[in-house]
This record gives C-alpha cells, structure tokens and sequence, in this order.
C-alpha cells in the first residue's frame, strides 16, 4: 500500500513541478529575463515524469505552440511515462 502512496505523490509532484516550470519559461519569456532555448529543462522534466502536465500547460496557457520539438517530443514521452506509471500501478512483475 505505502508503495502507490509514494508512486501517486511522485506523479503529481513531477506533473505540479512541471506546470510550474512552463508557467515560469513562459512569464520569464514576457519580461526577457530568461533566452529563450530552454528545452533541456523541458524536456527532463518530461521524462522523470511530467510529460502530460508540460502538454496540457503548454496549451493552456498558449506558450510555445509554434516550436516543432516540444510539440513532437513531449506527446511521444508523455505515452511513455503514461504506460510506465501504468505498469507502476499495475505491477510490473506481472508483464517480465
């Protein structure tokens, strides 16, 4: 039991941190403080964990919908950390 407690506080705190993390680019964009190519940031926190949440923010708050890598990356890692966390879930000794 303690061990989708852990799993589901480590989804939602990688999601949390990854909103977060395009809320800041995008408000760091607006007032030049920040260049402009900063998708390693992005793109590791899409892959521990916060693909969906880098998606769903991107759109919502209509920031970068023009770059071709994020838009292409993000939903192939997003289907990835999907099915893992769904194996996590589901028990992963029962698909080796």
């Amino acid at each position: 039991m303690l061990y989708y407690i852990v799993l589901t506080a480590y989804i939602l705190a990688v999601n949390f941190y990854a909103f977060h993390l395009v809320k800041s680019q995008r408000d760091a964009c607006a007032t030049d403080e920040a260049p402009r190519g900063q998708d390693g940031k992005l793109l590791l926190a899409a892959m521990l964990g916060g693909a969906t949440a880098i998606y769903a923010a991107m759109f919502a708050l209509r920031f970068r919908l023009n770059d071709i890598v994020p838009m292409i990356l993000i939903p192939v890692i997003a289907v990835c950390n999907i099915y893992l966390f769904f194996l996590g879930f589901r028990g992963i000794h029962l698909y080796l």
